[in-house]
């Protein structure tokens, strides 16, 4: 049987969004083994995944290069066909152009990249070109499945459905509030004003353990009777199952959007100091896009988020209206 290596060991949304990229290998070649590795923490993401033979798991906290070196030898022992690296990083390269399989692709700007047998040049995405994620992920494998490139999926399991429909007994929408980066993030008091907005209708708010604290104080700070804390409850799987029962799923530029395209959830997603056309937008059949309606010359202020505003006044949330937001519910 031929076997075939799809490596994106980056953060959760990526990895999520690479995911296409199985589903296209598994139409082109229904009856190869197909495996994902990705960094510990995500692999519960592809728990029962019908179309993965296994998931491979990189622990970079723990002992980061003993481990690197280990994954190489089982990866060599495995005897890919292809392994597909969807990084552009030097550590994943390494392990590309070593593994011994037959056919090696990845992106021209991965460090390792002369040793890979095939290499795709890497184009960043902007408002003059547009190209998603998916679109650039495709790219890698037009040489062995061409054509459109295909939407993320994910596959919760029938028990992670059952847990969720204790919560979807009357109409709802999630709200994703935290992002790992400041300006990434829509404002507390922006989410306050949304909820205090649309009381009418249950809110459930998503996040980590870690976002806890801040989905507190959202209930804290709102006249919503009907909103609750789901932080750290659910796991990936149940959280996107919810979404996608959802009326409507609010979130920023971060991974719970990923999550809301990979089950095709309706999905309002909220755009601070980031741009959509970078190529990481949502995909989902219903879906709106939430920008600052002001020109501003500093947005975007990187390709990715900040831990704070550089200029200290955060205008590209701030001068987000909140009427922008409850727009998407009822249209």
């Amino acid at each position: 049987m031929q076997k075939i290596l799809v490596i994106q060991t980056a953060f959760i949304g990526d990895a999520v969004l690479a995911t296409g990229i199985v589903e296209k290998l598994h139409i082109a070649y229904p009856n190869t083994a197909i495996d994902f590795m990705v960094r510990k923490g995500n692999e519960s993401l592809f728990t029962n995944h019908p179309f993965l033979n296994s998931v491979i798991v990189w622990d970079k906290t723990k002992s980061k290069y003993k481990h690197l070196f280990e994954l190489l030898k089982q990866i060599r022992a495995t005897k890919y066909d292809i392994v597909v690296n969807v990084q552009r990083f030097a550590a994943t390269g390494f392990l590309t152009a070593f593994s011994k399989a037959k056919k090696t692709i990845g992106f021209d700007k991965n460090p390792f990249s002369f040793l890979f047998k095939t290499k795709v040049k890497h184009i960043v995405s902007n408002a003059q070109n547009p190209l998603h994620e998916i679109e650039r992920n495709q790219m890698l494998i037009n040489s062995i499945a061409s054509g459109e490139a295909m939407k993320p999926k994910l596959y919760p399991s029938n028990i992670d459905e059952q847990i969720v429909s204790a919560y979807t007994t009357d109409s709802f929408i999630c709200i994703a509030p935290a992002s790992v980066w400041f300006t990434k993030q829509f404002p507390i008091d922006k989410w306050v004003e949304l909820v205090n907005g649309i009381l009418s209708i249950k809110v459930y708010l998503l996040g980590a353990k870690s976002d806890v604290a801040m989905c507190n104080e959202i209930i804290a700070k709102s006249n919503h009777k009907n909103i609750e804390n789901l932080s750290g409850k659910l796991s990936f799987l149940q959280s996107a199952a919810l979404m996608k029962q959802a009326t409507m799923n609010y979130v920023n530029d971060s991974a719970p959007m990923h999550f809301a395209s990979s089950v095709d959830a309706p999905t309002t997603a909220v755009y601070c100091s980031t741009l959509p056309s970078f190529g990481f937008g949502p995909l989902s059949s219903k879906r709106f896009v939430v920008e600052t309606p002001i020109d501003l010359a500093c947005r975007p202020c990187g390709l990715h988020g900040q831990a704070s505003c550089p200029l200290g006044h955060f205008n590209c949330a701030n001068n987000i209206k909140v009427e922008q937001l409850t727009y998407t519910l009822f249209n």
